[in-house]
């Protein structure tokens, strides 16, 4: 069982599309949240991701988004999430409030947050990977930090797959991985798309330039 996993989409569509298109063949996809925030096209990745009914579990800018919480001084955070609020139907917004903080799939071998397992806002950096994460499954997926990693435990895996819309890992690339559930592995991806496209877009949304700027060296 092969398992396509991506994250932190933040309504970028073209790097979406990217990762799509270059993930090879898996027989699930899931995502760990944060579709909408940050970049313009929060319908399209909602529907993209709504569409191909992939299992996803509600970030922080998704639940902003629907309750209208704001982001203290972060001011590129705060207009992604007005951004999405004024783009999204009542439909859109309906599939963002019915996503859970957790969930288990295939039989309850993977289970997928957003920031922690006991705190969906909590930042998990590389450095924090612990078996002591792992509940009961074989692989736990998290996002939030945008900076892909996976450690391999004794007791099974723990997995960020990096974020497709906005990486802060100092590589510009959209991230997602691959696991393989039967061997335990982990295949982490990179792919380049047309970040060019995506800052005009952020203009011409008159979005924080900063937002579309900081794409370009993966921050």
């Amino acid at each position: 069982m092969r398992v396509g996993v991506i994250s932190d989409v933040h309504a970028n569509r073209v790097a979406l599309r990217a990762v799509l298109e270059d993930m090879p063949d898996v027989d699930r996809l899931i995502c760990a949240g944060d579709v909408v925030g940050y970049n313009p096209w929060p319908a399209d990745c909602v529907d993209a991701l709504r569409d191909r009914d992939v299992p996803t579990v509600a970030g922080n800018h998704d639940r902003a988004v629907v309750t209208g919480a704001g982001f203290g001084g972060n001011g590129m955070a705060h207009a992604g999430v007005e951004h999405a609020r004024q783009a999204l139907d009542d439909d859109r917004l309906a599939w963002l409030e019915g996503l859970p903080a957790e969930r288990r799939v295939l039989d309850g071998r993977l289970k997928v947050v957003h920031g922690h397992p006991d705190d969906p806002d909590r930042y998990t950096y590389p450095a924090m990977f612990s078996g002591r994460l792992l509940d009961d499954e074989d692989v736990l997926v998290m996002g939030h930090t945008h900076v892909q990693h996976h450690e391999r435990y004794d007791d099974g895996v723990v997995l960020n797959p990096g974020s497709v819309g906005q990486p802060r890992d100092d590589d510009p690339r959209a991230a997602y991985a691959v696991v393989d559930l039967g061997a335990l592995t982990v295949e982490e991806q990179r792919v380049e798309y047309d970040v060019d496209r995506v800052v005009e877009a952020v203009e011409a949304a008159e979005l924080p330039r900063q937002t579309g700027e900081r794409l370009r060296k993966g921050r």
